[in-house]
């Protein structure tokens, strides 16, 4: 396969040398861990002690990772890697909350953010987070099986409302459904919840895609056992790939509690547990869907390989990569470029609300090895290129 992952010149067409040498600043930031706990710790005691350091967060960490405050601050952003041929996913990424309101208002702007998506062409996907429809600890009870008192019982009903509303209405304007992955105790309960929401919805096509993270061990057999069931009860499969974010809390958790880790023995069983997965769903392509979330090159090029051997055609719609704003635009503006379906996160949201967001992508980037400093190769690359 040709290495295409390494132009810098296509991967910042669209940054400017300001932006450029921004981007450079905001990685090196990141690849010292030190700097990364006390920036986090400098930024969450300014917004509780409602210092005005918004503008300044504003103007450099999120406008890097984020599309903008609400979804129309976005378009700019969403038009613009669109002449690219990078489409977008608005992710209203607001984490943590509590109450009913809260969920109603997160409902709410999901089905906005659908219409949204309905009307352009450069947003082909919705997402939302489960535990934006409802209380963590709710999904943790009903997936260890607990019973749930009266009210519990009428709190989850709403949340499978909220979640039924969301899949029809995107099912009703044909627009793609991606819902996020979380921690592995209350995903159970979530997953049973979007296995309903397919087996609805998905009878032409993919229209509700889950999301499998493929750190964990048991995933691979989780979408063999549901394709068994998909198989029998006549419904399309939608998954969004990915290796997953909540390690640390995951393996910390498992000790604690004394079970075994969920996740993986190393980063290779990972990958290769990843690539399994998109290989399968590959093989079942006609009863399938897969937006295979990933900042791995060698995972995008296996991709690429596969559709060529199995003649699947770049720009079809059941295949999508997908990156985050922000980071791996050597991935996402070289697979556009050579006809694929690619499509970035954008996450969006009130500066303050999308801080524990922001939070995890900088710990992320310092914790994946070698990721900050291949963005840092490349900017840095691309710097020499334009002789900044």
């Amino acid at each position: 396969m040709e290495k295409i992952f390494d132009n810098t010149e296509i991967a910042f067409a669209l940054k400017s040398d300001t932006e450029l040498e921004r981007a450079y600043f905001l990685f090196k930031l990141i690849e010292s861990e030190p700097l990364v706990k006390i920036g986090t710790a400098v930024t969450n005691f300014a917004l509780k002690a409602h210092l005005p350091v918004e503008g300044l967060i504003r103007s450099t960490v999120f406008d890097h990772f984020c599309g903008g405050v609400n979804e129309n601050d976005c378009l700019t952003v969403v038009d613009k890697m669109f002449t690219k041929g990078v489409s977008s996913v608005l992710d209203y990424s607001v984490e943590g909350k509590e109450e009913e309101i809260q969920f109603d208002s997160a409902l709410e702007i999901t089905l906005k953010t659908i219409v949204f998506a309905k009307e352009r062409l450069a947003i082909p996907f919705a997402v939302f987070k489960p535990t934006g429809f409802g209380r963590f600890a709710l999904y943790e009870k009903i997936g260890a099986g607990e019973e749930l008192t009266e009210s519990e019982k009428l709190e989850w009903k709403k949340v499978e409302e909220r979640f039924d509303k969301v899949c029809k209405t995107a099912y009703e304007l044909d627009v793609a459904l991606l819902i996020d992955g979380e921690e592995s105790w209350m995903q159970d309960a979530a997953d049973d919840l979007v296995a309903q929401m397919m087996r609805k919805y998905n009878k032409e096509k993919a229209i509700v895609y889950n999301t499998l993270q493929m750190y964990r061990w048991d995933r691979l057999d989780y979408l063999k056992k549901l394709h068994e069931e998909a198989k029998k009860e006549g419904f399309h499969i939608g998954m969004k790939l990915v290796r997953g974010a909540y390690m640390e809390k995951e393996n910390n958790r498992a000790q604690e509690k004394g079970y075994k880790s969920p996740i993986c023995v190393s980063k290779q069983a990972t990958d290769e547990n990843y690539d399994a997965a998109v290989a399968y769903m590959l093989d079942h392509i006609d009863h399938m869907a897969v937006f295979a979330g990933t900042h791995n090159e060698h995972s995008s090029y296996k991709l690429m390989e596969l559709m060529a051997q199995k003649s699947i055609a770049k720009n079809d719609k059941r295949v999508f990569f997908g990156q985050l704003y922000g980071m791996s635009d050597n991935i996402s503006y070289n697979l556009a470029a050579h006809g694929y379906n690619v499509a970035k996160y954008l996450p969006f949201g009130p500066v303050r609300d999308v801080m524990p967001y922001l939070i995890r992508r900088a710990e992320e980037n310092t914790s994946v090895a070698g990721q900050t400093s291949r963005e840092l190769m490349l900017l840095k690359k691309e710097k020499q290129r334009r002789k900044l």
